[in-house]
């Protein structure tokens, strides 16, 4: 080896941005897996110098309490015959060879080695590097649509994707077009590290304001809590860590500029800012922002959270499909139950009611119960007389009512000249 060698590796390091220190070793290892591939080479050992480039060949083994591997191992009594001051654990060179021993098929055969443990290496950097980019925004441009995901190009040859299920409904994509998005996840794969990436995450949410306010980035200003419905709406609860700040007026800014940078990078998608309460009550009356609240009852047992509203807001506390109360629970994680001032007033009359008819006191047997409002109970006593029956009329019997009696036959009467001709 030589310098030309260590020229090489600066020039890789710089092309595959991998660290020196890393080539080496790579290097190293190739080097001893080529000569380990001959029987009786299991302890043969490589060393580069970063500076030189010199490369040193030696046979060493590791000095264990209980031989289990003879090619590698030895006894602490065969070590400290090499070496006095060896140790259980230790690695002991026993003898030193030339770099002529490493032939020409050695040489194939390190090429090969060193060139995967390259491409390895340099998987393992780009992992590295985007691994601990989980939760943060990276820009990429549309490489390639795809059926069921679109492909971004992230720069180093490495490509993200952007699932169907995570884009959003209302945006559209083209070949080269620059695209932000939320890095979900990086997973380890065969052909490289895999960067899954998403734009209806609400994270990507959180990442956007945190770019543009930066009272959000400095951290005087905090997002409790995020509930979104890409595409569509989303309700975001600040509060402020300064006295004196109002948390609200600084996410929207003058004339509602800053979010509505945010608004056009999510394609028109609507946001609510809300300002975050510490009182239940408080938080979810403000989470159903813009409908006005009446009242808010809490059940801390079961977490659900009553609410009053004026006839005319409950369609708009509702929204349009129940948007609104859905995001607001979201938001808030209280189940919300919404019901209008009209409806809870007659609910209170129909209760009140009840209440009073099972108060009222039961009615003893025998007497007869009130018929009308204002009419009372008839006293205790003797039965009431049976009234006389109606006598028979004496006058001529009306029509109207008379039932009429049989008529009796009457014989017909002869006249008087049948008489005297009989």
């Amino acid at each position: 080896m030589s310098r030309d060698f260590v020229g090489a590796l600066l020039q890789l390091n710089a092309e595959k941005q991998v660290p020196r220190e890393q080539l080496i070793r790579t290097v190293e290892e190739a080097i001893q897996s080529a000569y380990r591939r001959v029987a009786g080479d299991e302890d043969m050992h490589v060393r580069i110098d970063a500076e030189t480039g010199k490369i040193r060949v030696f046979r060493a083994r590791h000095v264990v309490v209980e031989v289990e591997d003879p090619a590698t191992e030895f006894t602490l009594d065969q070590a400290r015959a090499v070496d006095p001051d060896a140790n259980v654990g230790d690695l002991v060179e026993t003898e030193q060879l030339d770099q002529e021993a490493f032939g020409r098929i050695h040489a194939q055969t390190a090429k090969q080695v060193v060139l995967q443990r390259l491409r390895e290496a340099e998987r393992d950097v780009v992992f590295d590097q985007f691994a601990s980019r989980e939760g943060e925004l990276i820009t990429g441009s549309v490489n390639r649509v795809e059926p069921r995901a679109i492909i971004l190009d992230v720069g180093k040859g490495v490509e993200a994707i952007l699932a169907t299920t995570e884009q959003s409904p209302v945006e559209h994509y083209r070949i080269g077009q620059n695209v932000k998005a939320y890095v979900l996840e990086v997973r380890r794969t065969t052909k490289g590290p895999q960067i899954y990436v998403s734009r209806t995450h609400k994270g990507f949410l959180r990442r956007l304001f945190e770019l543009e306010v930066p009272e959000i980035h400095a951290g005087t200003v905090e997002i409790k809590a995020i509930a979104r419905e890409a595409g569509n709406r989303s309700k975001v609860a600040v509060a402020s860590r300064q006295e004196g700040l109002d948390p609200v007026g600084a996410t929207v800014g003058q004339r509602g500029a800053r979010v509505q940078a945010v608004v056009a990078e999510l394609g028109g998608e609507k946001i609510d800012v809300i300002p975050w309460h510490d009182d239940p009550a408080v938080f979810v009356a403000n989470a159903l922002s813009p409908a006005q609240v009446l009242n808010v009852d809490i059940d801390e047992e079961h977490r659900i959270a009553s609410v009053t509203v004026p006839e005319r807001m409950l369609s708009l506390a509702i929204g349009r499909e129940g948007q609104n109360a859905r995001l607001a629970a979201k938001l808030t994680g209280w189940r919300i139950d919404i019901r209008s001032d009209v409806s809870v007033a007659e609910a209170a009359r129909v209760a009140s009611e009840a209440a009073r008819q099972a108060e009222a006191p039961s009615v003893p047997a025998g007497i007869d119960a009130p018929t009308e409002a204002g009419s009372t109970a008839a006293a205790p006593g003797p039965p009431p007389e049976t009234p006389p029956e109606p006598e028979a009329p004496t006058g001529p019997p009306d029509a109207s009512t008379a039932t009429p009696s049989p008529k009796p036959r009457s014989r017909k009467k002869k006249a008087p000249d049948e008489e005297v001709a009989s």
